[in-house]
């Protein structure tokens, strides 16, 4: 039985995790997500969900995975998962992840790496490692650090406590919280707004945001002055300034080229 499905509607792809009864990471489902990101780059949608069916997204990791690890072997895991985390984060377009339930460990980390987080009011987030002597190895900890300063990210690893949506959207980890029955239905709408908009301008966005992060204001800087004139010769753009000149701001159709 399949543990991660893909869907396509129009521009937008959804990537749903459904391993009953917690969805519990483990290799078979590592491998699915694995491959369906995969399917994104050969294929690229304009958006894409990330979701899951269930109580909750996820109950974490199965502890059954770490049983008996060297430190080698360790390490390899840890290059293959924070692979699949950087995979997700480079993707050239939104990337939009809903949260109901419990959102705990690899899940949280993952969510990390879209670019948008959308919870319910009852979602619960939690890197909970601690309780098997592990600090999170998805790259939760400098994710969240990026969100919410370094002294919420050592506040939520160290003390291996669960965090409500409202409280982690003041801290600016989640995005926007609705009602628990409005989630998927808000999660679509806004991704479909995301997946119709002007792609080559949200992957610019995408890439010189990604350069402050590696290297502040400067680096950004330098990615606007050596890359952003690019989407100048992009038809989104060349229509939208045509269409914006005759009808006025918000009539312009965008197709992602």
């Amino acid at each position: 039985m399949s543990l991660v499905r893909t869907e396509r509607d129009g521009p937008l792809a959804t990537i749903t995790i459904d391993s009953p009864p917690l969805n519990l990471f483990e290799r078979k489902l590592f491998g699915e997500l694995q491959a369906a990101v995969e399917e994104m780059y050969a294929d690229p949608p304009r958006c894409l969900l990330i979701q899951a069916e269930g109580k909750v997204v996820s109950g974490g990791v199965n502890v059954e995975e770490f049983k008996g690890l060297a430190p080698a072997q360790g390490s390899r895991l840890w290059t293959d998962l924070l692979e699949l985390i950087e995979r997700v984060e480079a993707l050239p377009f939104p990337v939009l992840f809903a949260s109901h339930g419990l959102t705990l460990t690899a899940a949280f980390e993952l969510s990390l790496a879209c670019d948008l987080i959308i919870a319910s009011e009852s979602a619960q987030f939690g890197l909970v490692e601690i309780v098997v002597g592990l600090t999170p190895s998805m790259g939760g900890p400098q994710r969240l650090a990026e969100r919410a300063g370094s002294g919420r990210a050592r506040q939520l690893v160290m003390t291996g406590g669960l965090f409500d949506a409202a409280t982690l959207e003041h801290w600016n980890v989640v995005n926007e919280v609705v009602p628990d029955d409005e989630l998927r239905a808000r999660a679509h709408e806004l991704a479909t707004t995301l997946a119709n908009g002007p792609t080559k301008a949200h992957a610019m966005t995408k890439r010189v945001l990604q350069s402050y992060v590696e290297g502040g204001v400067p680096a950004a800087d330098r990615t606007v002055r050596r890359d952003a004139a690019e989407l100048f010769a992009t038809e989104d753009l060349q229509e939208a300034v045509e269409t914006f000149l005759k009808e006025g701001p918000g009539r312009a159709r965008f197709k992602g080229r």
